[in-house]
């Protein structure tokens, strides 16, 4: 028997320790190189980030709708089916190509429910929150991905305005609300909903459930319905549609508002810009909306002909909530005059307010562009509102976000029409309604062939994402010149 001398042991140890502490440095240092490659990722471009993130989790859910155990009956979701559906969940949109409350299973409802709660905070604002509750502080870097989530104006190189919604010092308290807001809003809405559904004759299991279910549905904006029916059962139930009203509204102000609100809900003088023109022009949105809808469908004898006054204003102010992101509908939206669905349209387009659960250009955008025509109008050389002067870049970067908007709807449309042959004004409502994260539909999506739903599904994430993105790349690309080109004005109108 030989035996090895207990040097060749030692150099033999010795040698593999060598290897593996090289083995050690060698994955520290990958690992080193790849976090400086996010580091830098994400400091250069929060927003980039965030579509990466967007994308990542659409996979996810993907994957996860098409199993077998997501489905009621146990089999492979098609993928266009899936695929479409997590689009919508994290997109928190509300379209559908499936019936959302028989093909799914417990597990699907509940990749549905966990879906739109991210999809509703934000991949950016998300990862903040759980970096604070991990760490229990926040680094410039997360604040600076937190500001961006709430306020892509943030890009703008330059002073922070006073006009811009949170300052970076205040982003832990603002993760926090956002936080506790989330929470707090859906328990309530929960707990108001709760006794309607037992008063109508539900089990108990299934209100708990369906009541937890419908908050996070209000809140998010979102719009699906956990029973087959929808909100049919709940159609003439006006305490129930009120609290859904109510979660909708809130979630569509934007949690800087609500941030704002609750440090100062009766002070308005310590309200800032954003805070005034989002809820005032909110407020006047909503009531325009409703007397609208009320003057055009009075006589129609398949939504509000058949109603007395009272019943008809109070279905044309919860028409006008849902339309501008809430996704919510007791009536079929098939059935409405030609001309309501134009308004609608219009309603969805503009959506709710910036860094909200709701959809489009935001209620601020528009704000801001009418600020800019009352200027012109009046020959004033400044946008002011509430004694404020709103700078020049906000109008340019309102500007881009629109256009964005209006190319998206465009080319979507016609792409759609060309697939479909369907009318106009269904094909317009559906893509609208996509881009703007509404979830409302005349009954395309649920028809569309495979091709016409990945179309759609983009139009969905260019809606939650892309205005959000183009107004961060457009503010950011601000900067100072050392020379000015000759101006000259060209013919205009």
């Amino acid at each position: 028997m030989t035996t090895v001398p207990n040097q060749a042991k030692n150099g033999g140890t010795v040698a593999g320790s060598i290897t593996d502490a090289r083995s050690h440095i060698l994955v520290r240092s990958g690992f080193a190189r790849v976090r400086e490659l996010v580091d830098n990722f994400t400091g250069e471009s929060p927003s980039r980030f965030a579509i990466l993130i967007f994308s990542a989790l659409i996979l996810v859910f993907t994957l996860l709708f098409s199993l077998p155990i997501a489905s009621a009956s146990r089999t492979w979701t098609p993928l266009a089916d899936s695929f479409f559906t997590a689009v919508s969940v994290i997109c928190v949109t509300g379209l559908s190509t499936v019936d959302m409350a028989t093909h799914w299973s417990v597990v699907g409802h509940v990749l549905v429910y966990v879906g739109v709660q991210i999809g509703a905070v934000g991949v950016l604002t998300l990862a903040s929150i759980l970096g604070m509750v991990i760490s229990r502080r926040l680094g410039l870097r997360a604040k600076l991905m937190a500001a961006s989530d709430s306020n892509p104006m943030r890009g703008h190189r330059g002073p922070v305005a006073e006009g811009q919604a949170v300052r970076l010092g205040e982003i832990g308290s603002m993760l926090a609300t956002v936080a506790l807001s989330l929470v707090v809003i859906e328990i309530a809405i929960a707990i108001l909903l709760f006794p309607r559904m037992l008063i109508d004759g539900i089990p108990i299991g299934d209100a708990i459930w369906h009541s937890f279910y419908y908050s996070a549905m209000a809140f998010t904006n979102t719009g699906f319905t956990p029973n087959a029916e929808g909100l049919g059962t709940f159609a003439n139930d006006y305490w129930f549609l009120s609290i859904l009203m109510v979660g909708v509204f809130l979630g569509a102000l934007g949690f800087p508002v609500i941030y704002a609100l609750k440090r100062h809900l009766f002070h308005t003088r310590f309200w800032s810009l954003h805070v005034k023109l989002t809820v005032v022009t909110t407020l006047v949105l909503l009531f325009l909306g409703a007397g609208v809808f009320a003057l055009l469908e009075f006589d129609n004898p398949k939504t509000f002909g058949a109603l007395n006054a009272s019943d008809t204003v109070f279905q044309s102010m919860f028409l006008s909530m849902m339309t501008r992101s809430g996704g919510f509908a007791s009536i079929d939206i098939a059935d409405l005059n030609g001309s309501s669905l134009l308004v609608a349209d219009m309603l969805m387009f503009i959506g709710g307010g910036s860094a909200s659960t709701g959809g489009g250009i935001k209620v601020t955008t528009l704000a801001v562009i009418f600020l800019a025509a009352m200027a012109e109008a009046k020959g004033s050389p400044d946008m002011e509102a509430f004694g404020r002067r709103v700078p020049p870049d906000v109008l340019r970067v309102a500007l881009s976000v629109v256009l964005w908007g209006a190319t998206i709807v465009a080319l979507s449309c016609i792409i759609l029409l060309q697939m479909t042959k369907a009318p106009l004004d269904h094909v317009l409502f559906d893509v609208i309604s996509a881009f703007g994260t509404v979830g409302l539909s005349t009954g395309l999506a649920a028809e569309l062939d495979d091709p016409a739903k990945y179309v759609l599904a983009m139009t969905m994430f260019l809606g939650r994402v892309g205005t959000v993105t183009l107004a961060a790349a457009v503010a950011a690309t601000t900067s100072s010149k050392l020379y000015r080109r000759p101006e000259e004005r060209p013919i205009v109108g």
